[in-house]
């Protein structure tokens, strides 16, 4: 019998009759497929995009292979909403054409009943993907990256190109909460150290009190504190904005400037380009104050973490359409939940602009596509009922 119940085993086995190990070896076989097949052609775009760059760096061959290492896991959650739609098409779809669906309701079973396993697995995947997504793809995104810039930095200083090498450009960063605001005409990613800077005081007005040029910059945390070089020291009167005072200097310690360099540099980055721990700083340094570039970051974070139920809204598309009456054919509920993947992705697209413009609150934009997914998902499943 297929809903019968194995009298051994342990745990969740005990659980799961004849059809639902079934149903979910024939899945997972299925969704394995796709995954390596869809992991290795975004392997091969890697290749294409990188290895010419690596090897022009004059990489060795274990940091060539340490990179790819590093770098696919951040593929992963990227692949596997498209995987797990196709794959349970497909075999539901197989399902369906066997009329496998319709002798089990013709038994009374009902479709909660018999996909009950593949809900189970969709719960695991969203736990799955906030883990990875909070642990394991930050340290790929950040482990590449740096391995990318170290490998640059030590192509460019062979080259001759010391002086370039590891070199930003044009980095501004707006302390709101303890009103500075820092630029840098060059930053040294590398090095950590900022040439050509200038660092500005305001007030509550944001009227320029003081300022701080110097030729040379570094946060040394042996001295906790950024340590300016080759520079002058300037104040001024707020309201007229006449300078008061002026006074050159070789070498000036500001303990009382706490600004993370890091921070500086990841806030000029694409939000795409980051990983969840850089994000998750930023939000935390610029939640209460109203930065102009803060709600496309917010976007982001916020998305990332609503990304964490997209299994089981991929799930709650899928099956009410592979499973359709007899009277329909399996190919029509194939292209209706494609169809409705890709306005998942659209709308998607469409609550980061909204967000990103604060046309809409970040928070109510990243969640706008899963909770308007949601809700027709729920429909179609209470349908089937």
């Amino acid at each position: 019998m297929l809903f019968s119940t194995p009298a051994g085993g342990d745990g969740l086995m005990r659980a799961l009759n004849t059809f639902d190990r079934y149903l979910l070896r024939e899945w997972l076989k299925i969704l394995g497929l796709l995954l390596c097949a869809t992991l290795g052609l975004l392997f091969m775009q890697a290749l294409y995009d990188n290895f010419r760059d690596l090897l022009e760096m004059r990489a060795s061959a274990r940091e060539v292979a340490f990179y790819f290492a590093v770098l696919m896991p951040s593929f992963f959650t990227l692949v596997l909403p498209i995987a797990l739609l196709l794959s349970l098409l497909f075999v539901l779809g197989q399902l369906h054409r066997r009329n496998e669906f319709l002798a089990l309701r013709s038994a009374g079973v009902g479709v909660m009943r018999m996909t009950r396993v593949i809900w189970l697995a969709g719960a695991l995947l969203c736990v799955a993907m906030a883990w990875l997504n909070s642990t394991i793809i930050p340290h790929s995104v950040e482990s590449s990256r740096r391995l990318s810039e170290s490998l640059q930095y030590r192509w460019q200083e062979k080259a001759g190109k010391g002086e370039r090498a590891g070199m930003v450009y044009d980095v501004a960063f707006d302390n709101r909460r303890e009103r500075r605001m820092w630029f840098f005409n060059r930053y040294n990613s590398v090095q950590q150290r900022g040439y050509g800077v200038s660092v500005s005081e305001l007030d509550a007005q944001r009227r320029e009190r003081s300022r701080i040029t110097a030729a040379e910059a570094a946060y040394e945390a042996d001295r906790a504190a950024w340590i300016f070089r080759g520079g002058r020291q300037q104040t001024y009167d707020p309201v007229t904005g006449a300078t008061v005072s002026s006074t050159p200097f070789a070498e000036l310690a500001r303990p009382e400037y706490h600004e993370d360099p890091q921070l500086m540099m990841v806030f000029d980055r694409r939000p795409a380009d980051l990983s969840f721990f850089e994000l998750e700083r930023i939000m935390n340094f610029f939640a209460n104050e109203d930065s102009p570039k803060f709600a496309r970051y917010a976007v982001r974070y916020y998305g990332l973490l609503a990304d964490t139920f997209v299994p089981l809204i991929i799930i709650a598309i899928a099956v009410p359409f592979a499973m359709s009456g007899v009277r329909v054919s399996p190919a029509v509920g194939v292209s209706k939940s494609i169809g409705f993947f890709v306005a998942y992705v659209l709308l998607a697209r469409l609550g980061g602009q909204l967000g990103s413009k604060e046309i809409l609150p970040p928070l109510l934009a990243a969640w706008i596509p899963n909770l308007g997914m949601a809700g027709i998902a729920i429909w179609l499943v209470r349908s089937m009922r």
